[in-house]
């Protein structure tokens, strides 16, 4: 292997790891490679020069991080005729001249769903609207000052508080105007970026097109107002718009599939044990041919919990296939277990 291909692979292992690894990123690539820590150095500061990654602290503490290439933001007034359409081909699409096509579909599709979203959801007056980009991805931001979007969705449908908010958000096919929209723009575009994030109130909500998932909730004190979307995406991805629609919907009926997270029923460290918890998370569900229950981080189930999705659930709604994934042995015992008892009668 050459000089150069080496050094390029290095790089892009940088690149690729340095946000996973902002403290030991040397360390990492020293390994991987088997390089020295001092020749692995030598790259890290030929990017540092090159403006690829900025670092943070001393020798000991330093910590890496990648560093825009570029980056825009531009604040919008919002008033009516404004349509999200425009704003991209004015002020974003001039910008994305060197993106591949998969990918700039996707950024538009993303952007002007999310902007939609503001005009006609979030009572905002103002938004910033940002493009960043990195030498490995494309980063677009959608910032309203409105009432916060989990905060209307409890709202208006008279749910018990922001928390299940997300978790109706989740599932898709939600949406507080049903005679101008279908509920699907935040769906899809969680499922067509690299990493897809919201944040509103305290809560902050991410997901990844590879399936993971992570909530956070922070302090009351620096709860954010409005809400702050923000889709990320790799320069060279190969994701196609279509395909991904394909995943969740089907020709004649459109969108009949959804993926349900189903850690996001609980609260705290609670478990998931009782009747009322799995109605809450098969609620709207009929809204759907076929159901992907996630079990990523739940490590266990009731037998009550389980009877009522597998066995109640099931029964009243034949029609919709229900599968479930990421389980574990403790998990699929319980399902199994109450799957063979599907001719009794409820507890």
């Amino acid at each position: 292997m050459t000089t150069h291909i080496k050094t390029e692979e290095i790089k892009k292992f940088i690149i690729t790891n340095v946000e996973a690894h902002p403290t030991d990123l040397a360390a990492i690539t020293a390994k991987t490679f088997e390089f020295s820590r001092q020749a692995v150095n030598r790259h890290l500061q030929g990017m540092l020069k090159d403006g690829i990654l900025r670092a943070e602290g001393a020798t000991r503490n330093k910590r890496y991080f990648l560093k825009p290439l570029f980056e825009k933001a531009f604040a919008i007034e919002i008033k009516p005729g404004l349509q999200e359409d425009k704003v991209w081909r004015d002020l974003i699409a001039p910008l994305m001249k060197d993106v591949k096509e998969n990918v700039l579909n996707i950024c538009y599709y993303g952007f002007t769903e999310m902007l939609n979203n503001v005009f006609d959801h979030a009572g905002a007056k103002k938004a910033i609207v940002g493009l960043t980009k990195y030498s490995n991805k494309i980063a677009i931001d959608v910032i309203d000052d409105g009432v916060g979007i989990f905060k209307k969705i409890a709202t208006e449908f008279h749910l018990d508080d922001e928390r299940h908010a997300i978790l109706e958000l989740s599932k898709g096919r939600l949406t507080t105007n049903p005679k101008g929209h279908s509920g699907e723009g935040i769906f899809f575009t969680s499922k067509v970026f690299d990493d897809f994030a919201i944040m509103s109130g305290k809560f902050g909500l991410v997901f990844c097109a590879e399936g993971g998932w992570l909530l956070e909730e922070m302090p009351e004190k620096i709860a954010a107002k409005g809400t702050s979307i923000g889709m990320r995406i790799n320069h060279d991805s190969k994701r196609i718009l279509k395909d991904v629609f394909d995943r969740f919907a089907d020709v004649d009926y459109g969108f009949t599939k959804t993926v349900v997270p189903v850690a996001l029923v609980k609260y705290g460290v609670e478990t998931l044990v009782s009747r009322s918890q799995a109605k809450r998370l098969m609620a709207r569900l009929e809204l759907f041919a076929e159901v992907l229950l996630d079990f990523t981080d739940v490590s266990s189930i009731g037998q009550a919990f389980a009877d009522e999705i597998f066995r109640v659930y099931q029964n009243a709604h034949p029609n919709i296939n229900i599968r479930y994934i990421h389980a574990t042995e403790n998990v699929v015992k319980m399902i199994k277990m109450v799957k063979a008892h599907a001719g009794q009668k409820a507890d």
